[in-house]
């Protein structure tokens, strides 16, 4: 019986592993993973065939994105949740839910991958995960924490501090988990970005179309760039020599020179752009048009785009590495 039944055994299992593995062995190139503020889902795009291949139902309102170092994982913050969703890339499922508290904004990994700093605005606080056990193991209070940069050395998170009045970049000791300084600042900070060498920060302020420039040797903005209406991000990506600016006002991508902090050219994407990200040669730009519900796919030497339609509002956008 046992050597009649093995055949069927092995098949059952061979074909329960195949769809296991569908999501990914169906994905020739990596993979962009898309929030949908408004539908709690996430849109998984092959970039090698530019097309939607999976939905992923997450914690409400996913805000900040980020993967995982290996590509494995991609940690969704439910904004109107108090969860960060984990989605494995293998299945584009979701394996595990992380209770951090209300509201968590932006969210970041350290180099290494070990550690997840979350911003839960509503808790005023970031919560610290490690990504081992996926349990939060410290905090550090900060007003009204939105989004979350970490300095190349790997020892300070900067973080935009909403908090109304108090407008700060807080900056934090990630081996204490303690607020060290804060810097004051007249607007709210939207999104902070560090440069290739880490020897500036870049970030963008509420009603400010400029991004401004921080020395973080000496916590003093030393230059503007100035943008069209209402920059949001403002990144650098490998192999990009160029910054490239999100400008939600009228749609478009700002790339900019670092050695002199000027424009360089702009390319018109979708309504109302909130992030982007970049394939890894550099070459290709992946916007999220929030305003237009789709993600336009920019090549950035030629400035030529097309879109592929995601869901409703989609606001981050990460890249597998």
């Amino acid at each position: 019986m046992f050597i009649i039944a093995w055949p069927r055994l092995a098949r059952t299992l061979f074909s329960a592993l195949l769809l296991a593995l569908a999501p990914a062995m169906a994905s020739a190139g990596p993979k962009a993973y898309v929030g949908n503020f408004n539908d709690n889902t996430v849109s998984v795009i092959d970039t090698a065939s530019a097309k939607v291949v999976a939905t992923v139902p997450v914690a409400a309102g996913p805000h900040g994105i980020v993967i995982s170092p290996d590509g494995r994982w991609v940690y969704v913050c439910g904004d109107g949740s108090s969860a960060v969703s984990v989605i494995d890339t293998l299945t584009d499922t979701v394996a595990r839910t992380i209770e951090v508290g209300k509201s968590p904004h932006g969210n970041r990994l350290t180099s290494d991958g070990k550690m997840l700093l979350v911003a839960v605005n509503g808790a005023d606080r970031i919560a610290f995960v490690d990504t081992a056990t996926q349990a939060v193991v410290a905090t550090a209070d900060v007003p009204k924490p939105h989004t979350i940069a970490i300095s190349p050395n790997g020892k300070l998170a900067y973080v935009a501090s909403q908090a109304p009045g108090h407008f700060a970049l807080a900056i934090v000791d990630l081996a204490t988990h303690a607020v060290v300084r804060t810097i004051a600042l007249d607007k709210p900070a939207r999104d902070l970005e560090f440069g290739h060498d880490g020897k500036a920060l870049y970030f963008t302020e509420a009603g400010v179309n400029a991004v401004q420039v921080l020395d973080p040797a000496s916590d003093k903005i030393v230059a503007e760039i100035p943008t069209g209406a209402s920059p949001h991000i403002a990144n650098f990506f490998p192999n990009t020599a160029l910054g490239i600016v999100v400008v939600q006002g009228p749609g478009e991508l700002l790339l900019f020179d670092p050695s002199t902090n000027k424009p360089v050219r702009s390319i018109a994407v979708g309504k109302q752009p909130h992030w982007v990200t970049v394939s890894g040669d550099g070459k290709t730009a992946y916007v999220a048009d929030e305003g237009a519900n789709d993600v336009s796919v920019v090549n950035l030497a030629s400035g030529k785009t097309k879109t592929i339609a995601v869901g409703h509002a989609p606001r981050k956008v990460a890249m597998q590495p």
